[in-house]
């Protein structure tokens, strides 16, 4: 799963500037020591939390950010789209039609 700058400041891509700074400024005293309590190291983390609040604290970043982030949302949109009209569904009109792993388990709940 690809995540966004607005996922990794746990906020709603129409948050404002007070908010992306009180949600980083939270994230980064919660993560202070750079480790979990089970000892993982979590410098990855704060840098991608770092980078999020670079990006999104500037109006002129966050604007192309906005900008890539629907223009790939319209691609994955398109594409899902050409998938789902060249394989129609074929809908079954008759439960003979049905496989039999279906009918069988059909039947099992019926019992």
């Amino acid at each position: 799963m690809n995540y966004t700058h607005y996922d990794y400041l746990d906020i709603a891509p129409g948050a404002d500037s007070i908010r992306i700074e009180k949600a980083y400024l939270a994230l980064i005293e919660k993560l202070q020591y750079g480790e979990s309590d089970a000892g993982q190291d979590l410098s990855g983390l704060v840098r991608r939390i770092h980078t999020a609040y670079e990006v999104l604290s500037h109006p002129d970043q966050r604007l192309a950010y906005d900008a890539k982030l629907a223009y790939e949302a319209a691609q994955a949109d398109s594409e899902l789209k050409s998938m789902l009209d060249q394989s129609p569904c074929r809908s079954l009109r008759h439960v003979q039609e049905a496989p039999g792993e279906r009918i069988a388990a059909i039947t099992q709940l019926a019992a």
